[in-house]
C-alpha cells in the first residue's frame, strides 16, 4: 500500500526520533534490528566494522600524516650482525597523500550513511507507530528493480566516476601545492607541501624562470589550435557531406565508400605515416626539390637560405599552418559522416517550401541547413573544441622530432607547438615535474570547463525544437 510518511531533514528526524533512531547514528544496525528488519540490519552493520576496520588498520595513519607528508626518509644502514644493509622503516609521501585522499572520503562517506541511516530510521519508526506496513528485505530487493532501478543502474557507474575521476582529480589538485618533482622522487625521497608557489611559478618570468613567458604563449597557440582544426573539419565536414549527397553527383556510394575506408586506418599510424612524409628529409620535402618548389620559397622568404628543405614540421610557423592542414585530412571524413546523418534528416517540406518560395540553393543552405546543422551538433561542436584543447594525438605524434632553439621555452622543457597537453605530457614522462604538470592540469581543467559552461548556455539556451519537428 502506499506510504504516507516521508523521511525528514537529518536533525528532525534525530530530534524526533526515539532512542532507537538516535542510537542508529552510533551502531547502523540498531534501529533495523528493533524493528524486525535483520538481515538490512547485519549488512549495515558490517559496513560500519569494515568501515573501522579500514580506518583504524590502515588509513587514519596516512590520514595523521598528511599535514607534513611524511618525517622519515628512506635510509639504508649497514647492520653488522648480519652483514647487509636494512632499510630503516620510512615514510612514502606519494602513499600518505592517496592513502589519506582515501581515507578522507571513506570518512565523508561514512558520515553521509550515519545521516542517511538515521533518516531512514525514523521513516521505519513512523511506519511503525502507525502500524503501517514495513517492508521485509526481499520486498526492499524487489523494489531496487522496480520502483528504485534507476538508483540500482546508477551504483555501479557512480562508483567507476569516484574511482575513475574523483579520486585522481583530487589527487592531481594536491600535487600541485607539493614540491613533488625529479628530485623529491618517493620512495627514496620526501616532498611536502609548498602552497600556492606553484601557481606563482606558472606566471614568473625571470631570467632563470620562464614558466610565465611560455605559459601565455602555449595558451594561447592551444586556443587557435582548437579553433581552426574544430571550424575546419566542422565546415570541411559539412561541404563535403553536401557535395556527396548532392543529387547531381555522380557516384555518391563510392565516394563515401572511399573516405569512411580512411576513418578504418588507426589514426596514430595515419599521424606517424603524415609525419615522416613531411618531414625534413621525407618524401613531399624530396618532391619539392625536385620540382624546384623549395627554390623558390627561399626566393620569396619564407625558406631561410641555409635549409635544402621546407620546414614543414621543424619551425613554427611552418609547423603550425602544417598541423592544422593534415588534421583537416585526418578529421573532415569524421566529421562528413556526421553531416551526412543530419543532412539525410532535415525536414523536407521545410526545404520544399523554400523552393516553392524561389530560395535558391544557397539561400536554403545558409537560412535551413546550416541553422539546423548548428541546432543539431551545437553540444557535439562544443565537445569537439573541447577535444581538440586536449588534442594530444595530433601534436605529439607530427612534432616528436621538432627541437626548440627558443632558450625560454628550453628552460620551461617546451617547445613551440606544445599544446598544454602536450606540455605537461613533457613535464611528467619526460622530466618527472609533477608538481608544475598538475599546476598546468588544474589550468587545463579550468578553461574547459568555462568554455563548456560558457559556449554550451549560449548554443543551447532559447533552442528551437518546435521550429525543427
Amino acid at each position: 500500500m502506499p506510504v504516507q510518511f516521508e523521511k525528514r531533514k537529518f536533525m528532525d528526524s534525530f530530534l524526533r526520533g526515539d532512542i532507537w533512531t538516535k542510537l542508529s547514528f552510533v551502531i547502523f544496525g540498531m534501529g533495523y534490528f528493533v524493528r524486525g528488519q535483520y538481515i538490512k540490519g547485519i549488512l549495515l552493520q558490517l559496513i560500519q566494522i569494515l568501515f573501522f576496520v579500514f580506518t583504524f588498520g590502515f588509513s587514519l595513519n596516512y590520514i595523521a600524516k598528511l599535514s607534513t607528508l611524511g618525517t622519515v626518509q628512506r635510509e639504508e644502514v649497514f647492520d653488522p650482525k648480519t652483514l647487509t644493509k636494512v632499510v630503516n622503516d620510512y615514510d612514502n609521501s606519494l602513499l600518505i597523500l592517496l592513502c589519506g585522499i582515501i581515507g578522507i572520503l571513506f570518512i565523508a562517506a561514512y558520515i553521509i550513511l550515519a545521516i542517511s541511516n538515521v533518516k531512514a530510521n525514523y521513516f521505519l519508526q513512523q511506519l511503525k507507530e502507525s502500524n503501517k506496513h514495513i517492508n521485509s528485505f526481499r520486498e526492499d530487493v524487489r523494489e531496487l528493480f522496480n520502483h528504485k532501478f534507476h538508483k540500482t543502474l546508477l551504483t555501479l557507474p557512480g562508483l567507476g566516476i569516484i574511482l575513475v575521476n574523483v579520486i585522481p582529480i583530487i589527487f592531481l589538485i594536491c600535487i600541485a601545492f607539493t614540491n613533488y618533482d625529479g628530485e623529491h622522487q618517493p620512495p627514496t625521497y620526501l616532498f611536502t607541501w609548498v602552497g600556492l608557489s606553484n601557481f606563482k611559478t606558472l606566471f614568473t618570468t625571470t631570467s632563470t624562470v620562464s614558466f610565465g613567458y611560455v605559459f601565455v604563449r602555449v595558451l594561447i597557440w592551444t586556443l587557435v589550435w582548437a579553433l581552426f582544426s574544430t571550424a575546419t573539419t566542422f565546415f570541411g565536414g559539412i561541404v563535403l557531406a553536401k557535395f556527396i549527397n548532392d543529387r547531381r553527383t555522380k557516384f555518391p556510394k563510392f565516394w563515401r565508400t572511399c573516405f569512411v575506408i580512411t576513418i578504418a586506418i588507426p589514426q596514430f599510424v595515419t599521424l606517424l605515416l603524415v609525419g615522416k612524409m613531411f618531414g625534413d628529409y621525407g618524401i613531399v620535402n624530396g618532391i619539392c626539390n625536385r620540382l624546384g618548389i623549395t627554390e623558390f620559397l627561399q626566393n620569396i622568404g619564407l625558406v631561410g637560405k641555409g635549409l635544402s628543405y621546407i620546414p614543414f614540421l621543424s619551425k613554427p610557423g611552418w609547423a603550425f599552418v602544417s598541423v592544422i592542414l593534415i588534421n583537416i585530412w585526418v578529421g573532415v571524413p569524421f566529421q562528413m559522416i556526421q553531416a551526412t546523418g543530419i543532412l539525410m534528416n532535415i525536414p523536407g517540406d521545410q526545404l520544399e517550401s523554400a523552393r516553392i518560395d524561389g530560395a535558391s540553393e544557397r539561400q536554403i543552405f545558409w537560412k535551413i541547413t546550416m541553422p539546423y546543422i548548428f541546432f543539431i551538433t551545437g553540444p557535439s561542436l562544443i565537445s569537439s573544441f573541447i577535444a581538440n584543447i586536449n588534442n594530444f594525438n595530433v601534436i605529439y605524434l607530427l612534432t616528436s622530432d621538432y627541437v626548440t632553439t627558443n632558450m625560454n621555452y628550453a628552460n620551461s622543457n617546451a617547445k613551440e607547438v606544445d599544446l598544454l597537453i602536450t606540455w605537461l605530457f613533457t613535464l611528467t614522462n619526460d622530466y618527472s615535474n609533477y608538481k608544475m604538470a598538475s599546476v598546468i592540469g588544474i589550468c587545463v581543467f579550468i578553461i574547459c570547463a568555462g568554455i563548456t559552461l560558457f559556449t554550451f548556455s549560449k548554443m543551447v539556451a532559447g533552442a528551437k525544437e518546435e521550429a525543427y519537428q
